[in-house]
């Protein structure tokens, strides 16, 4: 049963008596999101029309693009969102370098196979960034590479890549980038001007704090109109969506109506509260409040804090006798924190996010959420570990992904 001063904090909570989800997406919406959600919309009405067309000047004007790109949205998720590009702007034949230090750029190159296109990889340890110098010696070795495509903030860990130096290597040889920005578009900065992108792939849910089942591209408008007859697919051919939206407004299938609506509360929300920069010093602070917290609670993190991204964290699993990762997780979701399972390959790990519609008080209260959890798992402390966080970042340094 709910402790009862639990049960009135969350009645409390503006995003309207839900858990908090301190995950990289889905997330805690406000309640003005969620309210957006309550009427039913038809796809080809005006009104409609014109929530699709906001939506769509609203992205371009956040990165800098309008008078260079386009874009372009698409059901899904972030993933949908990922092979509609790629498969899309890769025509058949052409060779393209992913740079990967984490699971999703791993699932770049699996969507790439899969869709028969040709693709090498530079792979660094997941708490390592992609280097910069890697880079530029594949490029200048292998001119047959046309394309780059790197994943902004790896939510694998939380790692954040250098993407103005990546995007200064890329241009100088002439390549195009693709930037997965789902994790970082809308509170890390990034823009046109300091990183000259080709693509950028990004999501409804995640810094901009709308909710799931629509992912966006930013393309470069001379470059897209150069695509037609490239994708494998039908319903994720963003030429054909484009010169439709382009024509009349219009949605080529069906699209998800309630979730255009909470997206362009949700973009009105970020424009309210300062845009990017005004974002990017919230996570922040609540990342701040989170890794000082679990570190005084005896939790080690992954990464570096000169890497660490105010996005999500990694924490590395105690090795207490007491502890037990499910009962954890349960005891917090009761608790009413909703977390993360790790996705490191070979450390065992756990992840709580910094983003959504939260503050200092809910990263306050996560902690001490964190804190009563370990007591009633029998924890005092967390000294009594079996290994050294350092060995393992060590085994992850030596034997890479």
């Amino acid at each position: 049963m709910l402790d009862p001063t639990i049960a009135v904090r969350l009645i409390m909570n503006d995003s309207g008596n839900d858990k908090y989800l301190l995950t990289p997406g889905p997330l805690t919406t406000s309640l003005a999101t969620k309210r957006a959600m309550l009427r039913d919309w038809g796809s080809r009405d005006a009104e409609f029309i014109a929530i699709t067309r906001r939506i769509q000047d609203r992205l371009l004007a956040i990165a800098g693009v309008e008078n260079s790109h386009v874009a372009v949205p698409v059901q899904g998720s972030g993933t949908f969102g990922v092979e509609a590009t790629l498969g899309t702007l890769i025509a058949p034949g052409q060779r393209t370098l992913v740079l990967e230090n984490g699971a999703y750029g791993r699932r770049i190159v699996t969507i790439l196979e899969r869709i028969g296109r040709e693709v090498t990889a530079l792979s660094w340890p997941e708490d390592q960034q992609v280097d910069p110098t890697a880079l530029d010696a594949a490029l200048r070795e292998d001119p047959s590479l046309e394309h780059v495509i790197v994943v902004h903030c790896e939510t694998t860990t939380g790692i954040l890549n250098d993407m103005v130096t990546i995007g200064r290597v890329t241009k100088a040889h002439k390549r195009r980038l693709i930037i997965d920005g789902m994790s970082a578009f809308g509170a890390i900065p990034i823009d046109g001007a300091s990183v000259p992108f080709d693509a950028l792939i990004a999501s409804s849910n995640k810094c901009f704090e709308g909710v799931p089942g629509m992912a966006f591209a930013l393309i470069a408008r001379q470059w897209l109109e150069l695509a037609g007859g490239n994708a494998h697919s039908l319903a994720l051919d963003l030429y054909e969506q484009w010169r439709g939206l382009e024509a009349n407004g219009q949605w080529r299938f069906t699209p998800p109506t309630h979730v255009l609506a909470a997206f362009d509360q949700a973009l009105q929300e970020h424009r309210e509260e300062g845009g990017v920069a005004a974002r990017h010093r919230r996570y922040s602070a609540n990342r701040d409040i989170l890794v000082q917290g679990m570190r005084e609670l005896g939790f080690e993190t992954l990464l570096a804090d000169g890497v660490q991204a105010p996005i999500i964290v990694t924490f590395l699993m105690p090795a207490h006798p007491c502890f037990e990762f499910t009962r954890f997780y349960d005891d917090l979701s009761a608790r009413g924190f909703v977390i993360y399972p790790g996705k490191l390959a070979l450390a065992d790990s756990f992840r709580i996010g910094c983003i959504g519609a939260l503050g200092a008080s809910e990263m306050q209260a996560a902690v001490a959420a964190v804190k009563a959890t370990l007591e009633a798992m029998g924890i005092d402390d967390l000294a009594a570990r079996a290994s050294n966080p350092t060995d393992q970042t060590s085994s992850l340094n030596r034997t890479g992904t």
